[in-house]
């Protein structure tokens, strides 16, 4: 990528955003930032108990990964956030304009089967269903990619990488 791009990886639950993001940030040589530690204690509480967010629950999340894509405009990082809907990546775009998504994909039963391997993390495989039901996959005119999370991280990483090259190309 010519200019460094603000990378939002977005997916469900389970797709490997905390996995990937981490990866991805290395290999473009920016720095990561973890989705979920911008979220209120409230949320992390209604989401731990198996209620799925609202959007007033989210948009004072969307707000805070936004303005942190925001400061790294022309620096480039990488953030994780489901980013689920078109409105909630229209509202990480009206604070970081330039942030291209990285929409990470997959077989329902792989990412369940994951996301039941997963330990400490506040997101039950019950949430699943209703992130499925959520998704609103990237538009043609919204700057990003999709990749799918079959294979090894590495793997999955590579073809991201590939992918956000080609944006520039």
């Amino acid at each position: 990528m010519s200019t460094p791009h603000v990378v939002v990886v977005m997916g469900v639950a389970g797709t490997g955003k905390t996995t990937i993001g981490p990866l991805l940030a290395d290999a473009l040589g920016v720095p990561y930032a973890e989705g979920d530690d911008f979220h209120p204690p409230a949320n992390i509480a209604k989401m731990s108990a198996g209620s799925p967010l609202d959007d007033a629950d989210r948009w004072p999340w969307l707000d805070a990964i936004g303005r942190w894509a925001h400061g790294r405009a022309g620096l480039g990082g990488v953030v994780s956030s489901s980013a689920l809907k078109r409105s909630y990546r229209d509202r990480l775009r009206a604070e970081a304009p330039g942030a291209v998504f990285l929409h990470l994909t997959g077989d329902r039963s792989l990412i369940e089967e994951r996301m039941a391997g997963r330990k400490g993390h506040f997101m039950p495989t019950a949430l699943l269903d209703s992130q499925f039901a959520t998704l609103q996959p990237l538009e043609d005119d919204e700057a990003g990619v999709a990749v799918d999370v079959s294979g090894t991280p590495e793997e999955i990483t590579q073809r991201a990488v590939a992918a956000l090259r080609r944006l520039d190309s």
